[in-house]
């Protein structure tokens, strides 16, 4: 298992690579449809549309959604109120896992994680098209590969050092010890990404940033495995060997990314 997930891990980095380096930038918002539009496919059955025709109408919904926002995006004041109401929605959902974990077997209705996924789903995309245009590939990369190093150490960590449940009702597996192999893992990395991409923000900021995005990667991880608790599944998907579905791979994206946004934002002034 640990073989074809490193497999699969590879060749998904080096397709995502060529395409945030090669890929013009409008053409760069049509490719991250091939996320997106997926992991919809997937949420709409967290939500409990089990129909081949409701999810297809669920991903039709998202679709309109990015192609009616998508020429706004041009105005920095417009996106960053976007950012801001996103930001406080997964301040929001903190409030809804907590309290999930106080009567951890009820299912949440249907329409109301339908529309969590609108923003859970529509966020990424949005915040990695602007993030491409305005500050460039290399910030998107940094992104990206930040969150995959904190994956990996928390898999890692928590696998050799794991013993105290980090959300025993909403995910099992996940441990303290993985966080802060997260963290430490994180960290290194931030610190080697503020030298090479030459950050154009206050240094100690930009490593501050990333890991807060960290720590919202792990709530948009944890609230996915909520959803799939609910409806009893242990994988989103199963079009990624070894990984699961799509969903299971930018979960920690959706709130990771208008955070990083934002905050770069915030520290570009």
């Amino acid at each position: 298992m640990l073989k074809q997930r490193v497999i699969t891990a590879v060749v998904l980095a080096l397709i995502v690579v060529w395409v945030v380096v090669k890929v013009p930038v409008a053409w760069f918002g049509v490719a991250l449809l091939a996320i997106i539009l997926p992991a919809a496919w997937e949420w709409a059955l967290l939500a409990g549309f089990e129909h081949s025709r409701e999810r297809a109408l669920y991903c039709t919904a998202v679709l309109v959604l990015i192609l009616l926002i998508w020429p706004l995006l041009g105005s920095a004041g417009w996106v960053t109120g976007l950012l801001l109401a996103i930001v406080v929605c997964w301040c929001l959902a903190l409030l809804w896992m907590w309290r999930y974990t106080d009567s951890p077997d009820r299912r949440d209705p249907t329409v109301m994680i339908a529309i969590a996924g609108l923003v859970a789903l529509v966020a990424p995309w949005a915040g990695l098209l602007v993030l491409r245009s305005e500050f460039g590939a290399g910030y998107v990369l940094f992104l990206l590969f930040l969150i995959w190093v904190a994956d990996s150490g928390a898999y890692f960590a928590g696998r050799r050092w794991g013993q105290r449940k980090l959300a025993l009702s909403i995910s099992p597996g996940k441990t303290w010890e993985g966080v802060w192999g997260a963290a430490l893992a994180a960290l290194a990395f931030a610190l080697i990404g503020a030298a090479v991409l030459e950050v154009r923000v206050p240094w100690l900021g930009f490593v501050v940033l990333s890991m807060v995005t960290v720590g919202f990667s792990i709530a948009g991880d944890l609230f996915e495995s909520m959803l799939k608790r609910q409806r009893g599944l242990k994988d989103s998907g199963s079009l990624l060997p070894g990984h699961g579905g799509v969903l299971d791979r930018v979960d920690s994206l959706t709130a990771a990314v208008p955070v990083f946004l934002l905050g770069l934002y915030g520290l570009r002034g």
